[in-house]
């Protein structure tokens, strides 16, 4: 069995090469159960949790564990995570992948999947919310989707988007960077927008969406927390990841549908939908689309998957 680092990971994956990849996954035949997300304290008071993600599909089985400790001091992490793959044929035991590098290879991939299929095919602009380390991931993954010309780049701490844009604009001579700190205005000239920040606060609005823009909503994992307000939801056309996560998860829509709002029939489909074929993905240039997603363990498979062939040479 192969021991596959992050350093693997990271020579393995490149956009839009992934992108496809993940495409054809979501296209193809799998079986992703319920994942499990286990309180290690229930009734403490404490936050510890241990997850575990199944799936599988003809080839090979995987399943992704992770621990939160959101608690713990340096130079521990709060997120530790890996991947195992299994061959579907025998069960034999193929590779133990670093899991936390494969999350954001397939959030990112995800996402720019999901702009592939919702956004308009000339989007120019994209605005980014969040400076952490899945934000390079996201540029660089719409980047390869969408003929980009302007990314402008929003966070809390002006420093952090500046050093969000010092590392990746020289890998994009030809887009133009900022960072912003008016969100309003931002959002009314974007294409695309991305919000990737875990906020417990509304960000986005949706009197300030422009018509035709895309938005995907990646940071939030909570029923009563969301990204954006209920205006943007209900203007737009929705699709997700995954119902049966984001049914428990997204606040973003389950705000909305507490509200009287909104109804989970208006979801228009699952990310596997729009790739099979099932459901129309955009349908007009003005039309407003919004992509919700909480992350599913087929992403992780498909990460997991081409790292693991491409360390086979």
């Amino acid at each position: 069995m192969k021991i596959l680092s992050a350093d693997d990971v990271d020579a393995a994956l490149r956009f839009p090469d992934f992108v496809d990849a993940l495409e054809e996954s979501f296209a193809g035949g799998f079986t992703m159960p319920p994942r499990q997300v286990l309180a290690l304290d229930p009734g403490g008071g404490g936050h510890d949790a241990f997850a575990m993600l199944p799936s599988w599909t003809e080839d090979v089985i995987a399943l992704k564990a992770f621990t939160y400790f959101p608690e713990n001091p340096p130079p521990y992490r709060s997120l530790y995570s890996k991947i195992l793959l299994f061959d579907r044929v025998h069960g034999e035991p193929l590779a133990l992948v670093d899991g936390s590098s494969v999350t954001y290879w397939r959030t990112a991939g995800v996402s720019a999947l999901a702009s592939r299929h919702l956004s308009r095919e000339d989007s120019a602009t994209l605005l980014l919310l969040g400076t952490g380390n899945l934000a390079p991931h996201l540029i660089r993954a719409h980047a390869s989707v969408r003929p980009l010309e302007r990314v402008r780049v929003w966070g809390r701490d002006p420093a952090k988007a500046a050093a969000v844009v010092a590392g990746v604009k020289s890998g994009f001579p030809a887009i133009e960077f900022e960072v912003v700190a008016d969100l309003p205005a931002a959002c009314r000239t974007a294409d695309i927008v991305v919000g990737a920040t875990g906020s417990p606060e509304i960000l986005i609005r949706g009197e300030w969406l422009q018509e035709g823009t895309h938005c995907d909503f990646l940071g939030n994992h909570h029923a009563t927390k969301r990204e954006c307000d209920t205006l943007a939801v209900t203007r737009s056309r929705v699709f997700v990841d995954t119902r049966a996560n984001c049914f428990k998860e997204a606040g973003e829509i389950l705000v909305p549908v507490a509200e009287g709002h909104f109804s989970l029939d208006q979801v228009q489909g699952e990310l596997a939908d729009l790739c099979a074929g099932r459901v129309t993905g955009r349908g007009s240039a003005g039309e407003l689309t919004l992509f919700k997603s909480v992350g599913c363990a087929l992403g992780d498979l498909c990460g997991a998957l081409v790292t693991y062939r491409a360390s086979l040479g």
